[in-house]
């Protein structure tokens, strides 16, 4: 059981303190409600480029990570579709200084000099960077890149979180960046947790009077993640494929299906089925066409995770890359999707064993991934950002409870009508 302490001050800023005894150090998590998702299409790339910016020091704190070090922390922070999370790490002695480096970051008296901010020029170059190395330069590295928009035509799901085109973080300006700061980087659209050898009440009236001065005031206040309105994703009626060619060691199949958001109950079942299909050498899909007919060197089913609609992702790497065996090998992989269907539909006895393996591993790795306090703080803060903070300790219970009806009806939307296949063929000597 994770205690918890939970203020919102009259600013908005939402408050969460976990305290732990057990070790000497504690974690200020910052997690900001902007993603990818909440970028303009003309203007992506923007959260993932704000990650980076946000270490670019103020007037008052110049070198952010110089006053970390002081400190004997660590910090880093990471972007997704649906969020951006800053956490630091450092003896629990020092909170009140990490509280104050947050907040002189949310208060936003950047060093710039009149219309012009070196940070952004330096940033720019290295987001550029990051996007050669990791999507460009790496095999299979530019696979979300194409997957995305072919499972999205509509929604700002469609671009990764480094952007639908990296020419839009490299030509944004000060006015841009400043623009989309005011309006996300505001304490009523932030959620703080502090876990660590702390006590609660006093560090609630450090954070009132450390983050209790701050406001966004002349900006429209935004809606809980919630109740965001975005462009509707019509509904797939009909599969989609597109091939690639790339230098890559074996060609590989990604198969994507729309799912639901985080807060339709088959969101369970999805994740359920994912594990049921690849979790572990016991899994279907791996003791079947890796194991067994050796088609695959690799194959995985997860979903996406989204806050929105999401996907149901089935990715695999075959070891012949012959067209015979790439045909073969999408044919392997929808039998052993209808064998789960036809199977769930009987609620064969053999198939509960397994669910209730798959719950108990999850159980599992939910237990471990809550290990350490800066796990904690920041699943303190994602399970308050969709509206459910004691989500964090009833989550594995809810995924016992998922029944065969729901299982069996997430199962059959993964239907040829609502695949997209991407194909990535290894170029020819």
């Amino acid at each position: 059981m994770i205690e918890y302490v939970r203020h919102v001050l009259d600013n908005g800023l939402r408050v969460l303190v976990h305290r732990d005894n057990s070790t000497p150090l504690a974690t200020v998590n910052l997690l900001y409600c902007v993603g990818a998702r909440d970028e303009q299409p003309d203007r992506t790339g923007f959260a993932h480029l704000f990650e980076h910016l946000m270490f670019g020091g103020t007037r008052q704190i110049p070198d952010f990570d110089a006053a970390v070090d002081a400190l004997g922390g660590e910090a880093n922070a990471f972007t997704n579709n649906d969020y951006t999370n800053y956490y630091l790490t450092l003896p629990a002695q020092h909170v009140r200084e990490a509280l104050a480096l947050e907040a002189n970051r949310m208060g936003g008296d950047w060093n710039t000099d009149g219309d012009h901010w070196e940070v952004l020029d330096v940033q720019q170059r290295v987001v550029t960077e990051e996007y050669n190395q990791r999507y460009v330069n790496q095999p299979y590295g530019d696979v979300w890149m194409h997957l995305r928009p072919l499972c999205y035509t509509q929604h700002p799901y469609r671009w990764c979180t480094i952007g639908a085109d990296i020419r839009h973080v490299q030509e944004a300006t000060l006015d841009d960046v400043r623009r989309f700061y005011d309006r996300f980087y505001r304490p009523d659209n932030a959620i703080l947790a502090i876990a660590g050898n702390v006590e609660p009440d006093s560090i609630l009236a450090m954070t009132d009077e450390v983050f209790g001065s701050l406001h966004r005031s002349t900006s429209t206040p935004l809606p809980d993640v919630r109740h965001r309105i975005y462009p509707t994703e019509p509904c797939q009626t009909a599969p989609r494929c597109k091939e690639i060619l790339r230098d890559v060691p074996n060609n590989a199949i990604y198969m994507a299906w729309h799912t639901c958001d985080r807060w339709n109950p088959s969101y369970y079942a999805f994740d359920m089925l994912s594990d049921l299909l690849s979790n572990g050498h016991s899994s279907r899909l791996y003791r079947k066409l890796v194991q067994e007919t050796n088609l695959f060197s690799e194959i995985n089913a997860y979903i996406t995770g989204d806050l929105g609609p999401g996907l149901f992702v089935i990715s695999s790497k075959l070891n012949d890359n012959s067209s015979q065996a790439l045909s073969r090998a999408e044919e392997a992989i929808w039998e052993q999707i209808e064998l789960l269907q036809n199977d769930l539909a009987k609620q064969s006895p053999s198939l509960a064993t397994e669910i209730e393996k798959v719950a108990n591993k999850y159980e599992n790795t939910f237990l471990f991934s809550q290990y350490k306090a800066a796990d904690r703080a920041l699943s303190l803060c994602y399970y308050d950002m969709i509206g459910d903070t004691d989500l964090i300790n009833r989550e594995p219970q809810v995924y016992r409870l998922t029944s065969f009806p729901i299982l069996s009806q997430a199962a059959l939307t993964l239907q040829h009508n609502n695949c997209s296949t991407l194909r990535i063929l290894r170029k020819a000597n």
